[in-house]
């Protein structure tokens, strides 16, 4: 009796493992497929979300002409393993929800291979848990975040240097180089700001210093005049900026109007080229630290041909563009984004893609700062230059 009720006992459990298989093995066919999404025998899909309008537009205009400018050069030559790359770009107004909203739609509707050149610290960390989820690559973001490097995120690849790396650089300049100590900091209100801030506060640190005042404006507005009396209530010989091009250039002009004599220095994200435009021949006491070189220092140093490359192809794709520093960080995350596809190779996938960027080790882009990346460091470029207003323009600090 026991035998024969046995038998449906041992039908029952060869039928819920039969099933339970098949859904495991029907997960894993769903990641597979998942890897190789936006690939097909032609084209590589990718895209993007960044300012194309608004107080940020300058950036993301930029960001993407620069980028273009190399994928095109690269279509056009043949493309990347007999694939050519197409470039979906969504504009998000430097507006968080709209970057999580195009980026879902990229993800989701659209099936790109990767997300590529998103602009903004704001916008991008948001995106963050939609990478993760959906284990999509992410390269060439116009952003310093550590947020981005630290915890390591396996999808994330970062190619410039960080906003640390930058407030630690021009710390070190103005403390041991120009001998100041009264130094404040005037921020965006947001989690880029907030980046800067503190990067500034561990640079002074060591030096047993402290920000001698800092104030803020809110993102998307021009609101400085307060954060500019405070500041100037304090004596400061320097003022950190980590802003954008418009409201840091309003700060500049207003203070020299009060005659606030200072030193003003501000992180790559600023936008040099636009601040140049808006304070027009200005010759004050202006750094900017980049993390590119000055594309004109190619006509004089032999060391940054990629940057001679670079003004040759933004030429002849976007002949009305002036070279910038913008566009030119945009082609060398183009460029970087390219070098992993060759080192890929033709059976192309996500995983494979990321395995490939961490081969990198010392590649030479033409702008004397060599770009490695492994596993447990995605991001690949160190150096930090320096460059001040002069004659309208900002040049090379070379020495």
């Amino acid at each position: 009796m026991k035998k024969k009720q046995a038998i449906p006992y041992i039908c029952i459990v060869f039928i819920l493992s039969i099933f339970f298989y098949s859904c495991e093995d029907s997960t894993d066919t769903r990641i597979t497929n998942s890897r190789t999404l936006g690939i097909s025998s032609d084209m590589i899909l990718i895209g993007s979300s960044l300012a194309l309008g608004g107080h940020a537009g300058y950036l993301g205009t930029q960001t993407l002409h620069g980028a273009l400018a190399y994928l095109n050069y690269v279509n056009d030559t043949g493309g990347i393993h007999g694939r050519k790359i197409r470039l979906v770009a969504y504009d998000d107004g430097y507006d968080p929800p709209r970057c999580v909203a195009n980026t879902q739609r990229l993800i989701v509707q659209d099936k790109v291979f990767c997300l590529f050149g998103y602009v903004g610290t704001p916008t991008t960390v948001k995106i963050i848990p939609l990478v993760e989820d959906a284990k999509i690559p992410i390269l060439g973001m116009f952003t310093g975040a550590n947020a981005l490097r630290e915890p390591l995120k396996r999808y994330m690849i970062n190619v410039r240097a960080s906003y640390y790396q930058e407030t630690g650089a021009a710390v070190k300049h103005l403390v041991e180089e120009i001998k100041l100590s009264k130094i404040a900091v005037f921020y965006q209100y947001d989690v880029y700001g907030f980046d800067g801030l503190k990067g500034t506060e561990i640079a002074l640190k060591p030096y047993g210093l402290v920000p001698v005042a800092t104030s803020s404006y809110i993102r998307g507005t021009l609101d400085v005049e307060e954060g500019l009396e405070k500041i100037m209530t304090k004596g400061a010989q320097a003022v950190v900026m980590i802003g954008t091009y418009e409201p840091c250039a309003k700060f500049i002009r207003l203070a020299r109007l009060k005659g606030f004599s200072s030193v003003f220095y501000n992180v790559s994200f600023v936008g040099a080229d636009e601040l140049a435009r808006i304070l027009g021949q200005i010759d004050e006491q202006i750094i900017v630290t980049q993390v590119v070189p000055p594309p004109e220092a190619s006509n004089i140093d032999k060391d940054l041909w990629g940057a001679r490359e670079y003004i040759d192809l933004l030429k002849k794709y976007y002949p009305g563009d002036d070279p910038n520093f913008v566009s030119l960080e945009g082609y060398i995350n183009a460029k970087v984004f390219v070098e992993g596809l060759k080192r890929a190779g033709r059976d192309l996938d996500r995983e494979k893609f990321i395995d490939a960027i961490e081969t990198i080790r010392q590649l030479d882009l033409g702008i004397a700062n060599p770009l490695s990346f492994n596993s447990r460091d995605h991001q690949g470029l160190e150096r930090v230059y320096f460059t001040y207003l002069k004659n309208g323009k900002f040049v090379w600090l070379d020495d």
